[in-house]
């Protein structure tokens, strides 16, 4: 082990069966305010009138439409590059190019009648720019400073089954020896020395080199998958030199009986290490593969589109339609979003049929097994049905669990959702969630465990109660049985640290923080954001990684936003602040005899109340039935 010790100094396949031109949209009450647009029909249930300008991007549209109190964004995302744009260093930290300015030239397009089209033309304005613009680099962010100056704690490895090494870190903790480069040397060749693990921050580790004992003055983070660290005897199997640092070189007269002394029976990496990290960095996934995927602009179809590349497992997928390449979608290889071609005949699920009448060369279907499996459901007994009541996370807005409908029950367990007082009339809001998905819940899961729901657009009924809503609308809950509720042993703990996609901005993937945990649900917050852009997001979703992820993979990573930004989100937001205070948080929480009463009609559940802002693991279940 110790023989490199040197004592010297230094096609288009899925046709479906609806098409673009879906089905026919029912009649409406006349007593709505009806809006036409390009053929889609909306209502709005207050029956409120008013047009707006987006302050952000310039789009003009229907007030109610518009997102916030003050209605002064068509979107969230609008909203918050309006807050990023007041400042440069802002700019660089959240976007990837130059977003339009403040004062946006009004374009006289068609209304912006929904959430959905707001955020639908955002993303297009975005796509624009990367036709031309370049990715802006960030600089100046260490996670290891951040941490270290913070005291934060991050997620561990083992709790992202899908990111590298998730399934096989083992018992890498503090105290554990690698051989790293020496760089407190002044030897003209690269030479190595012993480190022990200090401090573990997901991927990084805080390294100290062996015979600092307490003096920290060199300490330094280095990725623990990264090329430059091994196991310890690598050097002496490689012909690698092993030199003390120049600090502390006159510190022992014996450096090998130091080295055997400090060694016996420390641990190190397994000697298969970087292989390991290497076969758990192979995706299966190639680019020219078709898949079929949620369509951004309409989430109730799917569209056929191209894995244009893969990054650490995510994939960025063109739509076939896109000739020069730029509308394109990314989303994670195990994401609920993508499928292989011809699901959503098969389920009964809308598709928009592609223009393109054959495969393009070079194209080819990804085959089935590469998609991730959903869980097998008995539908043949209780099961769900159209016009059941459920909450659900809004995919939208998702820092809002909203009320909900089942609006349409395809095959294999899907079920097409709506988004009560905000749908559209044709259903092109709808979006699908299979039955066993950790995004809806039964009836009462937020009062239970203290969430704020989010009632329908225009309900003026507050506070908002499940059991008058169910009677006004002759409307059933969905039974409580048939919703997920597993909680694996997930290992998170409120305040750690840990790389999320934002998913209002799938390409971005930011320095992101735990701050809630329900169950199996956690609370993701954006560090240096405001909360209203926090996120829902289940603790088995492919879209957050451990800390050094993006280091580990090459994608850039979006660091908290700096102190001139926060201010002026905080002088921004105040008014959306003080409207939020004046509504509606949950009224107090009913016993199990009202909830009985007023929600299960009969069936008799008691519920647990969900562990706030603590962990909660273990198969443990939201609720439990009580015997007669």
């Amino acid at each position: 082990m110790f023989d490199g010790y040197d004592s010297c100094s230094e096609d288009t396949s899925s046709s479906s069966s609806s098409d673009e031109s879906e089905e026919e949209v029912a009649p409406l009450p006349s007593s709505l305010p009806i809006i036409k647009n390009n053929g889609q029909v909306y209502t709005y249930p207050d029956g409120k009138s008013g047009m707006a300008t987006c302050e952000m991007c310039g789009m003009v549209g229907v007030r109610d439409a518009f997102y916030s109190k003050t209605k002064r964004f068509c979107s969230v995302s609008c909203s918050r590059s309006y807050s990023s744009n007041s400042k440069k260093a802002s700019i660089l930290a959240r976007l990837q190019g130059k977003p339009p300015t403040k004062k946006a030239k009004v374009l006289q397009k068609q209304p912006l009648v929904a959430k959905l089209a707001a955020y639908a033309q955002y993303q297009a304005t975005l796509q624009n720019q990367a036709k031309t613009k370049a990715a802006v680099p960030v600089e100046g962010f260490s996670w290891g400073n951040y941490i270290n100056s913070n005291s934060f704690t991050a997620a561990p490895v083992t709790c992202f089954k899908h990111a590298p090494m998730g399934t096989c870190w083992g018992d890498i903790s503090e105290g554990v020896r690698v051989e790293v480069p020496n760089t407190d040397c002044s030897l003209p060749t690269k030479v190595f020395w012993i480190a022990g693990i200090v401090k573990l921050a997901g991927y990084n580790a805080l390294l100290r080199y062996e015979g600092f004992e307490n003096d920290s003055s060199l300490d330094f983070w280095c990725n623990v998958c990264g090329s430059d660290i091994h196991p310890v005897g690598w050097c002496a199997t490689s012909g690698k030199p092993l030199v003390p640092p120049r600090t502390i070189q006159h510190k022992y007269t014996n450096w090998k009986a130091f080295l055997v002394k400090r060694l016996t029976g420390a641990k190190t990496l397994p000697p298969d290490f970087s292989q390991k990290v290497s076969e758990s960095m192979q995706y299966p996934f190639k680019p020219s593969m078709r898949v079929e995927v949620v369509d951004k602009t309409h989430l109730c179809r799917t569209r056929v589109a191209v894995v244009d590349s893969v990054i650490g497992g995510r994939l960025r997928l063109v739509y076939e339609e896109s000739e020069d390449k730029t509308d394109d979608f990314w989303c994670h290889m195990y994401s609920p979003l993508i499928h292989h071609i011809g699901w959503s005949r098969s389920i009964g699920h809308r598709f928009k049929r592609s223009d393109i009448t054959k495969k393009q060369d070079g194209h080819f279907d990804a085959p089935p097994h590469l998609f991730m499996k959903v869980k097998e459901v008995d539908a043949a007994g209780e099961w769900f049905k159209e016009g059941m009541k459920l909450e659900a996370i809004d995919p939208l807005n998702l820092s809002a669990i909203c009320v909900a409908t089942i609006r349409k029950v395809l095959a294999d367990g899907y079920l097409m959702i709506g988004i009560d007082g905000s749908e559209a009339a044709d259903g092109s809001d709808w979006f699908c969630y299979h039955a066993t998905s950790p995004s809806i819940f039964p009836v009462g899961f937020c009062e239970i465990n203290m969430i704020e729901l989010t009632p329908p657009r225009g309900y003026a009924k507050l506070p908002f109660k499940w059991f008058d809503y169910l009677r006004e609308t002759d409307s059933i809950a969905a039974p409580v049985k048939l919703f997920n509720k597993e909680v694996p042993n997930h290992g998170f703990h409120v305040g750690m640290k840990l790389e999320a996609v934002d998913l209002m901005e799938p390409r971005l993937v930011c320095v992101a923080t735990v701050t809630r945990i329900i169950h199996r649900l956690l609370r993701i917050h954006f560090d240096g954001w405001e909360d209203e852009y926090d996120q829902w997001v289940d603790c088995e979703s492919p879209d957050l990684y451990p800390v050094g992820w993006c280091q580990l993979t090459g994608y850039q990573l979006q660091p908290p936003a700096p102190q001139s930004s926060r201010d002026s989100q905080s002088s921004s937001s105040k008014q959306k602040k003080k409207a939020k205070s004046q509504q509606y948080k949950g009224h107090k929480k009913m016993t199990s005899l009202q909830l009985k009463e007023e929600l299960l009609d009969g069936e008799e559940y008691s519920y647990l109340q969900g562990a706030s802002d603590q962990e909660s693991n273990g198969s443990a279940s939201y609720y439990i039935k009580q015997e007669p």
